[in-house]
């Protein structure tokens, strides 16, 4: 039996008989851990012990019995406009599910520094600039999975995929994910393989990303987190970055997300 103390933050409540509750909890040290937290409504912890909340957690252990119960929460930071804004709800539920499924990544404390970085951000940003935070704290994440894909060079020729100039003729810079090699294809071997397919227009990536999108995935991985808030990237960029973010954390999860389905329209 031992009192031990975390940085953590809290995941989900689910109901455990008639006034207790069991807490999906993030410990900064350990990763995610499950714990019994006692008490009615009235309960003063209870109303601490909330999701998204962060802060320091005392926890009671008792080996014997294989069970650990909260005994107290010193919160720092309670995000209380995620509780106005329907995105920041869900993007942080579907935060928390990634976290649980991968088991944070194999890196508590990278997955830790990246989540509560997010988190932060969110509740200090508008929704617009929330959305793009979250699309940076995915990028992030798949890093840390290992399973990023590389946004520097072609995956078929090795040409870089920035060093193209700007003209008014965007085909050049239409830029092939191929899920299978899990990189991108340059604007000439995208343009190569369309011909090779006798120019059928039935044929169409799952994933097109132009320019500037692949441009910011790139920045956010070689960029320090303030100078890549202040790229401005466009609307259909933000699309393109998104659903392929969104695709590749759910194959790395290796089942549906649950907060995604339920989100749709809202993420």
């Amino acid at each position: 039996m031992r009192n031990v103390s975390c940085n953590a933050l809290i995941l989900s409540i689910q109901p455990q008989g008639e006034n207790n509750r069991t807490a999906t909890i993030f410990s900064e040290a350990e990763g995610i851990i499950y714990a019994t937290l006692y008490g009615g409504p009235k309960s003063k912890l209870r109303s601490l012990v909330s999701p998204m909340n962060s802060g320091v957690l005392y926890l009671y252990r008792d080996e014997a019995k294989k069970s650990t119960k909260i005994t107290d929460f010193d919160v720092k930071k309670y995000h209380l406009s995620f509780r106005e804004n329907l995105f920041k709800t869900f993007a942080s539920s579907l935060a928390a599910e990634i976290l649980i499924k991968t088991k944070c990544a194999g890196s508590p404390k990278s997955a830790w520094r990246i989540t509560n970085g997010l988190l932060d951000g969110m509740e200090l940003s508008d929704e617009k600039e929330s959305r793009l935070g979250f699309v940076r704290f995915l990028w992030r994440y798949l890093e840390i999975l290992g399973i990023k894909p590389n946004t520097s060079t072609c995956v078929q020729c090795g040409e870089s995929l920035h060093s193209r100039k700007f003209t008014n003729d965007s085909l050049l810079y239409m830029n092939i994910f191929d899920e299978r090699e899990n990189g991108f294809i340059c604007a000439d071997c995208s343009h190569s393989m369309y011909s090779a397919q006798g120019g059928n227009d039935s044929y169409k990536p799952r994933f097109i990303l132009g320019k500037s999108a692949v441009t910011y995935l790139e920045a956010i991985s070689t960029l320090a987190p303030k100078d890549v808030r202040r790229i401005l990237i466009d609307e259909k960029s933000y699309l393109e970055m998104k659903e392929l973010c969104f695709a590749l954390i759910e194959n790395a999860c290796g089942s549906k997300l649950k907060s995604l389905e339920s989100g749709i329209g809202i993420l």
